[in-house]
């Protein structure tokens, strides 16, 4: 599993080196600092390149709430990058070692893997990016045993995770980016996952099903 660094100035020198050299050596980085965020978003972008999740948190590190927040954020780091891609891979190996007669397989990724969820949800638009990639190899590794892999991208629905990400308002204030004007409801992308699972969506795999209302 990727260890999850936390890097203090890591804006710029030393800091922003070793974060490149890090993020190459497969880390995943929560990146701190202090007043440059230009240098900081530079930063993530090298190390994104290279396949790596990174945030960066601007702390100043005498402030033990700001180094709190800074430390707080790196765990949820880690538990995104865990919940959201760790463990897929963990259940679709277990689930192709079981369907020894054929079946099918829908994980749930999200439009922000290619809106990239900006000032929002990067981390996350990032690891779902690589859940759409999962679904894709799975489908062609797994088609010979008759196993389908397919995935639904929901985009905005009114779930817990906006409550849970300290933006409790948040499927209200976006509807105005919604082209259909409003929050999707769970029963909508459930009906998604239930088609590809059925017989209708039998000649469907490598599939990722966008349920976003227009984004």
């Amino acid at each position: 599993m990727a260890p999850v660094t936390v890097i203090t100035g890591g804006g710029r020198g030393i800091g922003a080196a070793t974060a490149r050299r890090l993020a190459a050596a497969g880390h995943h980085v929560a990146l701190c600092y202090r007043r440059d965020e230009a240098a900081a978003t530079a930063v993530l972008a090298d190390l994104r390149t290279v396949g790596a999740q990174a945030i960066a948190v601007r702390a100043d590190t005498t402030d033990p709430e700001q180094v709190r927040a800074l430390f707080d954020a790196a765990d949820d780091l880690r538990r995104v990058v865990d919940v959201n891609l760790v463990g897929y891979v963990l259940c679709a190996q277990q689930a192709a070692r079981r369907l020894t007669d054929g079946g099918a397989i829908v994980n749930v990724s999200s439009a922000a893997a290619t809106l990239g969820s900006p000032g929002e949800y990067v981390h996350y638009a990032a690891v779902k990016a690589a859940t759409d990639t999962l679904t894709v190899g799975l489908a062609k590794e797994l088609a010979p045993k008759g196993i389908r892999v397919n995935a639904v991208a929901p985009g905005i629905v009114r779930t817990d995770i906006h409550a849970d990400s300290g933006v409790p308002d948040r499927a209200d204030t976006a509807v105005g980016r919604i082209p259909l004007g409003r929050a999707g409801e769970p029963d909508e992308i459930a009906a998604a996952i239930a088609w590809l699972l059925g017989p209708d969506a039998s000649y469907a795999t490598g599939t990722v099903l966008r349920v976003s209302g227009g984004l």
